[in-house]
């Protein structure tokens, strides 16, 4: 098993990459210490590089061991734990298939509705190429969920939760950030996002914190 692993993260205000790993090692009650890095501050940078090769977090850290980047974290940890991905061969085949078009794409929906867990906000509306993106993310979640069987039971995408969970969670607070309009399928969803214990945990630390990225803060505050 696993034990001694360290995560090193981002603002939970602005990090979506960091809520990934974190809320995943939460649902597997792996127990790990948290290294916050504020992001944007003068010496973030130099804080960063004492982790991570790459420059970015989030980072995990199990004794002399660095892995970086939220898809291979998830996959370090399916080494040991197989509840990270379904135990069916097709739907495994299919979570890491959306897990990675999500790790890979969706540039647009990143840029024009950045990640800001702290507050709902107002006024922005999706270009034709996020609004796009959006209907990818949509038609992704609808397969997975017509994917598992009558028998699974659970309102994530493959019943219990799994690592594309993890993957897909920041996209559907920033849904309800930014007062996207969804279909009944993806409003669930979203709703199940929310309504997690640990997301919960994440968005109530999150408002705790002071520090403000200007860019990151789009539109405007509607609570």
């Amino acid at each position: 098993m696993i034990s001694a692993l360290t995560l090193v993260i981002g603002n939970k205000t602005y990090s979506s990459w960091s809520l990934r790993p974190w809320l995943l090692l939460r649902h597997l009650g792996v127990t790990f210490q948290e290294i916050s890095v504020p992001l944007h501050a003068p010496d973030t940078a130099t804080q960063i590089a004492r982790y991570s090769p790459s420059g970015r977090v989030p980072v995990l850290l199990d004794g002399d061991r660095v892995i970086w980047e939220s898809l291979a974290i998830g996959e370090y940890l399916a080494e040991r734990y197989p509840a990270v991905w379904p135990v069916d061969v097709h739907e495994r085949a299919l979570a890491r298939s959306a897990a990675s078009e999500m790790h890979a794409g969706f540039a647009a929906l990143r840029e024009e509705l950045p990640f800001n867990c702290r507050s709902r906000r107002a006024g922005v509306v999706p270009s034709l190429a996020a609004q796009t993106e959006i209907e990818r993310v949509v038609a992704l979640w609808s397969t997975c969920r017509q994917a598992i069987g009558d028998d699974e039971e659970g309102p994530w995408l493959f019943g219990r939760f799994t690592c594309a969970d993890a993957m897909f969670a920041p996209v559907a607070l920033r849904f309800h950030t930014y007062g996207i309009a969804l279909p009944e399928l993806a409003t669930r969803y979203v709703d199940t996002v929310r309504q997690d214990i640990h997301v919960q945990a994440w968005i109530h630390a999150a408002c705790a914190e002071t520090a403000i990225i200007p860019e990151e803060e789009r539109g405007e505050p509607m609570d």
